[in-house]
């Protein structure tokens, strides 16, 4: 058996080289993403946890609720909320990521925000029909739009994988940061990839500025990345509760209108069949 292993191995090492394997990787992630799903609803089915399905889902409402809440600036999209769907984290990468278990049959695709009950977690990379990979807000590659909370300077953060951090980079290099001060996501157009206001983590240190033409600061994040279990996916906004009601009443009055014209043209009918008799 160790020797069949050693030659399979070999195989595989060989054909690397030689053809491109993304095509295989791209199923065995469909595959096995889809394995790694089943096997963690069976975990928890097990353990009763398929009971708590709708009080998941109920506390992913309430948290975007609470999301929606705090902004201080007006949603991009003028919503008062946002739609969401409830996740758990069912596998950790090497790379910054983890893959969650909801995907894109709940309507979860590319570059929306994920948060759990602590702070941001990262955005959504990619998806496949049940699960979907997030790229973590500490990942050597993620660059967010951030702000101050007090005084709600503006700057961006960047993954410090290594230390489990994040930096802040402050556009503004004479703003006045300091240890304890919250920073939060800036918002992105259409709240893609992120939506505002989200808590991202507090400052812990600010660094030495010696070109003095930004001003950074480590920052610890709210999120426990090697502890993420249930999370939540901003799927959008809420419709506009005043747009939805100008649309009814406009449905309202249109059948108005038509239950009008019809009556108008069963009165001419009579009126010609009159005049015809006479």
């Amino acid at each position: 058996m160790p020797v069949l292993l050693a030659l399979v191995s070999a195989a595989l090492i060989a054909a690397d080289t030689v053809t491109p394997l993304e095509p295989l990787r791209a199923f065995g992630s469909a595959v096995f993403g889809g394995l790694e799903d089943a096997a963690s609803a069976g975990v928890r089915w097990a353990s009763g946890e398929h009971r708590m399905a709708e009080l998941e889902r109920e506390n992913a409402r309430l948290r975007a609720d609470l999301l929606a809440a705090r902004r201080t600036t007006p949603s991009p999209a003028q919503a008062d909320g946002y739609r969401v769907a409830s996740a758990h984290v069912i596998g950790f990468g090497r790379d910054g990521t983890v893959t969650v278990d909801t995907g894109s049959d709940a309507g979860v695709t590319r570059d929306m925000t994920v948060f759990d009950g602590d702070g941001l977690v990262g955005r959504i990379l990619r998806s496949g029909p049940g699960t979907a990979t997030v790229q973590l807000a500490t990942a050597s590659g993620a660059s967010i739009g951030a702000r101050l909370e007090g005084s709600r300077e503006v700057g961006l953060v960047t993954g410090v994988p290594e230390a489990g951090l994040l930096r802040l980079s402050l556009l503004n290099a004479s703003a006045e940061v300091k240890p304890g001060d919250r920073v939060v996501t800036l918002g992105s157009r259409d709240m893609r990839p992120y939506v505002p206001d989200v808590p991202i983590g507090t400052v812990v240190t600010v660094e030495p500025a010696p070109d003095a033409l930004t001003r950074t600061a480590l920052v610890r994040p709210f999120a426990r990345f090697t502890a993420l279990d249930l999370v939540t996916v901003v799927l959008g906004p809420l419709p506009d509760a005043a747009a939805v009601d100008a649309s009814a009443a406009e449905g309202e009055a249109g059948s108005e209108a038509g239950g009008g014209d019809a009556d108008a043209a069963k009165s001419g009918e009579k009126n010609q069949k009159k005049a015809k008799g006479a």
